[in-house]
Formats: C-alpha cells, structure tokens, sequence
C-alpha cells in the first residue's frame, strides 16, 4: 500500500531552505520514491493556514518511506531544511 510523506512548510531561514533544496532532488532519486507536489503558492479554500509551502512525496510502502526519512544522506541535508523552516510533517496511508 503507498504511503505518502506530507510536509507543511513556513520558512524561517529561506537561505538555508533553498541550500536544502538544491541537494534534496539528487538524495531524493536514490530512493523509491515519486515526488507529487512541492507548491510554494498554494490556494487556501476553507481556514487560516500560516505556512508557505506543500510538498507530498509518494513511496510504495512504509519501509520505503521509512528508509528515505532515516538515510544518511538525507539526515545531511535535512539540517538545513530544519534549521531553514518549521515544518509539520506526516506520514499517511493510501487507500
């Protein structure tokens, strides 16, 4: 069953955001994963949503999502990307 990783952005330091962002694509490849959405202006149709992106990634099954999120090549370059903005993210199941 896929499995989607959902990360709710604000940026606090863009700098170091966009240094994380520059590597994410070549660390992103390496693993089963399929990027469906990293929208800097999304819409907002119902609430207050305080935050300045979405980015949902689409992996086959837990232990693929699981295995990007503790890689060491990701927890590289995701210094930057904590210390560049506040994020919410989730992990959430397909139907």
């Amino acid at each position: 069953m896929s499995v989607y990783i959902i990360a709710q952005l604000m940026f606090t330091r863009r700098e170091l955001y966009d240094r994380y962002q520059a590597r994410f694509t070549d660390v992103f490849k390496k693993f089963r994963g399929k990027l469906l959405v990293a929208d800097a202006d999304p819409v907002v149709l119902e609430g207050e949503w305080p935050r300045d992106k979405v980015v949902i990634m689409e992996f086959p099954d837990d232990a693929a999502a699981k295995e990007f999120q503790s890689s060491p090549e990701y927890q590289e370059i995701s210094v930057d990307r904590k210390a560049g903005a506040d994020a919410i993210v989730l992990v959430v199941r397909g139907l």
